[in-house]
């Protein structure tokens, strides 16, 4: 049995890898905000599930919390960054504090949990790192200032990591996902009005897509994963093609 914390799980991708991890007789961590979702899905989940209600982005609660998991489980053997937050806005649209949220889930949150638990993950020599990330990492499109920069962030992140991880036995992952059917349009509403047109060729995942795929990245480690493969083709011609594709991004 491994020891498996996912942060964001109160809903959509969070919640669809907790399950899918309990289902393989893993132990997870629940941790989220929002502490009556992640107790309902706790229960939800069983014997196997403990829920940790804590704002990963506040680096004090965050230390508390590992202190807790780590006292009572021990340092876990996989950490999934699910966290995520903020509207597509131009930089006039975006209020500063909204910026600020945006930046703090994903980019702060995978931050400082990771660095909660990283030491214990280095005196092992084992561990896998993985942050789950949008397309707007790699192409912007109208209206995604300062969500696409904090996308941008944690996919710096990961690449640096990285780098300080090789040859520790510690793995950090990058996984892109299109768009998910999650309950981030229904919080948002509008955004999918500003959806850009080349996206429209993208099949939607749903969670528990998502969440098979990243159990299976945390079994066999990967830089990074992007999904599904029409993204994959988009992401490639991207790279060949990158005027191109920022003009198509803006359709």
């Amino acid at each position: 049995m491994k020891l498996i914390l996912v942060t964001g799980a109160s809903s959509g991708v969070g919640a669809a890898t907790a399950r899918e991890f309990a289902k393989n007789g893993s132990k997870v961590i629940l941790v989220a905000r929002s502490a009556d979702q992640i107790q309902s899905l706790g229960n939800e989940i069983g014997e196997l599930a403990v829920p940790e209600p804590c704002d990963a982005a506040d680096p004090k609660a965050v230390e508390a919390m590992a202190r807790r998991v780590i006292d009572k489980h021990g340092v876990p053997d996989v950490i999934v960054h699910c966290a995520g937050a903020g509207q597509w806005k131009t930089l006039l649209e975006a209020e500063p504090g909204e910026v600020i949220t945006m930046m703090q889930a994903p980019y702060y949150a995978a931050s400082f949990v990771t660095r909660a638990f990283l030491q214990g993950m280095l005196d092992r020599k084992s561990g896998v790192i993985i942050n789950v990330n949008s397309p707007a990492c790699l192409v912007p499109w109208r209206s995604s200032v300062g969500y696409a920069a904090a996308r941008a962030a944690l996919q710096g992140f990961h690449e640096a990591l990285a780098q300080d991880l090789a040859g520790t036995g510690v793995r950090t992952c990058h996984a892109i996902f299109g768009k998910i059917d999650s309950p981030y349009f229904d919080n948002n509403p509008g955004v999918l009005d500003k959806m850009p047109m080349l996206a429209k060729t993208i099949p939607t995942l749903s969670p528990e897509a998502c969440a098979v795929q990243l159990t299976r990245l945390a079994e066999r480690p990967k830089h990074r994963i992007v999904s599904p493969w029409v993204l994959r083709v988009h992401t490639e011609f991207g790279r060949l093609f990158p005027g191109t594709t920022r003009w198509l991004a803006r359709l």
